[in-house]
């Protein structure tokens, strides 16, 4: 691909147009759409910002290593299945709230595909749910220096809201995310060292979300097979750098029928030309592991990048996603978030669907409820049960119950 001259790049509002390839041809067709500008966009998210995803054909595989089929109460069939990716690699736990209620009917479930920052014993107080062996933030309650403890068990239950999402007719599947890779800048570990070996001559390395992101599609191969999941309607939800995380797995696994990203911020959501909240070069410089080299390249630069983060939004057309965002967390700049949504809404228009219900930014409190959503409470950083209530809501509407 003959990689462009930012110069040379039309704009329409200061992002680049989604709408004309990068030899000027204009996008007039969802065809065109499809075959050329779309691939295109791709690889330049890939070569500037993310990195190329492992390219070795994995062939994952569950085994259940727990079930309870009255958790929660009796709401839920609850299973931790070990996941492996391929002949060596470390597993990636997984934990399925199926509801009861949908599977007394033999009716497949739609599901919520969440990453987390904490293992899936923080979920429930089922005991015989697996404490996490690996690298933890330290910051959650329970965690002892970098370690899950005992303690940990229950404690997310307010942030995961899995009461709420059963009741929905909905199912949540959830993995922690530093089972993949730990989230430092100092070490890797996790699927990264044995996916090293299988590619040792990739010449640029991943970033940690592209890593993360690929992790979901490769539990999604595993989801997709079990017959009490609905496969069309997987919605992938993430807060933070998770947030960025499921935006970018949507953007590139078209099995995704909904993402929803909260407060997703820098790198994932907001504007890469932005003036407000965090920039390229804060968050290159923090988190270094997160993304490849050559964005690296941009932290003084970042109207030189040949696309912005509306970038993602257009690759998830005609699909719904959801930005959710808290007034009190600027560093994610919501204002910001809502012109990458309206950056992204000619493409929705060009496939035939409504992306945006509302071109204007709705108050606090208000869901804008079109495939390209958008939703602001007040708070702060974090998720929270008012969240989940808008995601169902959100859900419901564009998947149904």
């Amino acid at each position: 691909m003959h990689w462009p001259d930012p110069a040379d790049l039309p704009l329409v509002d200061g992002y680049p147009d989604l709408l004309v390839c990068l030899d000027g041809t204009p996008v007039k067709s969802a065809q065109l759409w499809r075959d050329k500008r779309r691939p295109e966009l791709i690889a330049l998210i890939q070569r500037y910002e993310y990195g190329s995803p492992p390219t070795i054909k994995a062939s994952p595989t569950a085994r259940t290593i727990h079930e309870n089929r009255s958790a929660l109460g009796g709401k839920a069939w609850l299973r931790e299945l070990a996941v492996t990716i391929g002949p060596g690699a470390p597993p990636i736990h997984l934990l399925v709230l199926l509801p009861t209620k949908k599977l007394e009917k033999r009716e497949p479930a739609p599901l919520f595909l969440g990453a987390s920052f904490t293992g899936n014993q923080t979920l429930t107080d089922d005991p015989a749910v697996r404490l996490p062996t690996c690298w933890q933030y330290g910051d959650y309650p329970g965690e002892t220096e970098h370690r899950a403890t005992e303690a940990t068990r229950g404690t997310q239950t307010k942030t995961w809201n899995p009461d709420l999402i059963l009741d929905a007719g909905y199912g949540l599947a959830v993995f922690q995310a530093t089972e993949a890779d730990r989230d430092t800048s100092t070490q890797r570990d996790g699927l990264q060292p044995w996916l090293r070996a299988q590619e040792p001559h990739t010449p640029e390395r991943w970033g940690t979300i592209a890593l993360w992101a690929w992790t979901i599609s490769r539990l999604i191969d595993v989801l997709v097979q079990d017959p009490a999941i609905d496969a069309r309607r997987i919605v992938s939800v993430g807060h933070s750098r998770l947030g960025k995380t499921v935006y970018l797995a949507a953007a590139l696994d078209e099995r995704i029928a909904m993402s929803i990203p909260l407060q997703a911020g820098c790198g994932g959501t907001a504007p890469a030309r932005c003036t407000t909240g965090e920039t390229i070069e804060r968050i290159n410089t923090v988190f270094p592991h997160w993304f490849n080299s050559h964005y690296k390249a941009f932290n003084d630069r970042p109207r030189a990048l040949p696309f912005d983060q509306h970038a993602l939004a257009a690759l998830i057309a005609p699909r719904p996603v959801l930005f959710a965002n808290a007034s009190e967390d600027q560093w994610a700049n919501p204002d910001g978030q809502f012109t990458i949504l309206q950056a992204a809404d000619p493409v929705y228009r060009l496939l035939g669907v409504q992306g945006l219900a509302h071109h204007a930014q709705p108050p606090l409190n208000t869901l804008s409820p079109g495939r390209l959503g958008y939703w602001q409470r007040p708070g702060r950083h974090e998720m929270n049960a008012q969240d989940w209530q808008t995601f169902i809501a959100y859900a419901k509407r564009h998947l149904g119950s």
